[in-house]
């Protein structure tokens, strides 16, 4: 009797699926319903996309070269800093309008 690995047939996806697959995963709610959408085991996609992150590069939908996900997670740290920093300086000024205009009125 065969065991069930057996049994199943191992399918050779190309690469550009691979990255179009991944990029869909990656702005789905979950990887699992990409998986669905797909038509391909979950643990599949899933191993893409650890693949993908651990590489580097993805193909994002709407864009026709692959992205840098390090960059891109660099990038997001940045911002965030940033955004953080220009949230206080905009805390410090309201703080500073209302006590001049306490003063002047």
């Amino acid at each position: 009797m065969m065991s069930r690995k057996e049994t199943v047939k191992s399918r050779i996806y190309p690469d550009e699926f691979k990255r179009e697959a991944v990029g869909l995963a990656l702005n789905s709610p979950s990887i699992a319903k990409a998986a669905r959408d797909l038509g391909i085991h979950k643990d599949t996609l899933h191993s893409w996309v650890r693949r993908a992150k651990s590489c580097g590069e993805i193909l994002v939908p709407g864009t026709s070269e692959p992205v840098n996900i390090g960059n891109v997670i660099k990038e997001n740290q940045e911002l965030k800093k940033r955004l953080f920093r220009l949230e206080q300086e905009k805390a410090i000024l309201k703080k500073a309008a209302a006590y001049f205009a306490q003063e002047l009125g």
